[in-house]
């Protein structure tokens, strides 16, 4: 029994969109899909349903970090049988060319956070995107001419971290952005065998230091949302 979700049976699509944000769950829903309606607002974490293009899609928010997001991921492969999530959500740029509103994909997701620890002890798990998922999104902005970037990105359990330059490390290697939940997302999806992506939108630079604002964050990025949405479609 879902602890977290309120949603009834046959409530949540098998294909779900997964910001952060509540608030920009509730922006998707509206603005992208056809007769949505809520299906979950326990915690205020809205999750919504409706269709897009006649495919129905849900929408929910995961709230930050990994362990918020797999509480929700957990329950929504688990109790009501999703296979396709694709991540939208926001990140901070690491590298001088990707600048603010760039899009980029995460073919794979390095982390800090411990979650992989206590399962692979002494040992490196490297969790990636679903390849299909990755190739159809990549495929869709290129047809459209919208500019993406796809590499590893850093999922990261610190969202103010003591050392500021600490980032370069991570730059060096060839890390696009961090984030707080892909790896956490793709690590549970390969768990279940269902089928996993994050599409990022840089909303801050550790380079520039430039950075959008809160209410841009919750009501823009549409672009991050076309290609999930066509991807899912």
């Amino acid at each position: 029994m879902s602890i977290h979700l309120e949603a009834r049976p046959g409530d949540i699509a098998d294909s779900i969109l997964l910001p952060g944000d509540p608030l920009r769950a509730k922006w998707i829903a509206e603005t992208f899909l056809e007769n949505p309606f809520c299906y979950n607002d326990v915690r205020a974490m809205l999750g919504y349903t409706g269709t897009f293009q006649g495919k129905r899609i849900s929408v929910q928010g995961t709230g930050m970090g990994i362990p918020s997001a797999l509480i929700y991921c957990h329950e929504l492969i688990t109790e009501y049988g999703v296979k396709n999530l694709i991540r939208v959500g926001s990140a901070g740029s690491y590298q001088p060319d990707i600048g603010l509103r760039d899009i980029v994909i995460a073919m794979a997701a390095s982390s800090t956070s411990g979650i992989n620890n206590s399962r692979f002890i002494n040992a490196d798990y490297s969790p990636t995107a679903n390849f299909d998922l990755f190739m159809k999104a990549a495929t869709y902005a290129k047809e459209n001419n919208i500019p993406i970037k796809a590499g590893n990105v850093l999922s990261s359990d610190e969202f103010y971290e003591d050392d500021p330059e600490a980032y370069k490390k991570w730059a060096d290697f060839g890390i696009l952005c961090v984030e707080m939940e892909a790896a956490g997302l793709y690590t549970i999806a390969a768990k279940h065998d269902v089928r996993a992506l994050a599409i990022l939108t840089i909303s801050d630079s550790l380079v520039s230091k430039a950075q959008t604002s809160a209410e841009e964050r919750e009501t823009s990025f549409s672009k991050m949302i076309e290609i999930a949405l066509h991807t899912l479609s």
